[in-house]
């Protein structure tokens, strides 16, 4: 399957599964962790239900441009508080329409795990990231340990093809890939869920 139609059946199932995401916001504490940091004009990749949206502080975010694949996700998305200036936007993340350099700080959680070509979408991740500007990540990655790890690989596919999250993804050596640098990995929920932060460019911490 090629990836236009990966996607295209991706957006049905986020589409379908839209009431069930917006049923909680998982690890709320993490969520405000990472958008307390989120400074200037930010893009948010995968902003789903919106349930970031709430965290976000007129004092570091200027504004906020939230962007998803499915318009089933931005419906409900749109009925959430947000207390700085924010436009929702159906859009793909492995080919976005903003010119080079658009935005300070770049946002996603629980994204990349979903993406069909998620090296790409973080390449464009960094091209729309200013040179100087931040890309904040909260994801949930393979757990690279005996029996775990083999688990996660052999329940995959009948979790990507329920809710279209692979859960042994390995977003990390994702972001290193892309070509970003990698500055600091922080453990959310021991090897499970990390916070990852990272900067356009070529290297790693």
């Amino acid at each position: 399957m090629d990836r236009k139609r990966k996607t295209d059946a991706l957006r049905r199932k986020l589409d379908r599964n839209a009431r069930w995401f917006d049923m909680g916001a998982g690890y709320a504490p993490w969520r405000e962790r990472l958008v307390r940091e989120a400074r200037g004009r930010v893009l948010e990749i995968g902003v789903g239900t919106g349930h970031n949206l709430p965290f976000y502080h007129p004092s570091v975010t200027t504004e906020l441009v939230g962007i998803d694949l499915s318009p089933g996700m931005l419906a409900r998305a749109r009925s959430k508080p947000c207390r700085v200036p924010v436009t929702l936007l159906e859009m793909d993340a492995q080919e976005m329409a903003f010119p080079d350099a658009s935005f300070d700080t770049v946002v996603a959680s629980y994204v990349f795990c979903t993406i069909p070509d998620p090296v790409r979408a973080l390449r464009e991740a960094g091209r729309v990231c200013r040179p100087d500007g931040r890309i904040l990540l909260l994801e949930h990655v393979r757990i690279d340990r005996p029996i775990i790890g083999p688990l996660m690989d052999l329940a995959a596919p009948l979790v990507a093809g329920i809710i279209g999250c692979h859960i042994n993804r390995r977003t990390v050596e994702n972001v290193r890939l892309a070509g970003l640098k990698v500055e600091k990995v922080e453990p959310v929920r021991g090897d499970l869920l990390k916070l990852i932060h990272a900067r356009p460019g070529a290297g790693s911490a």
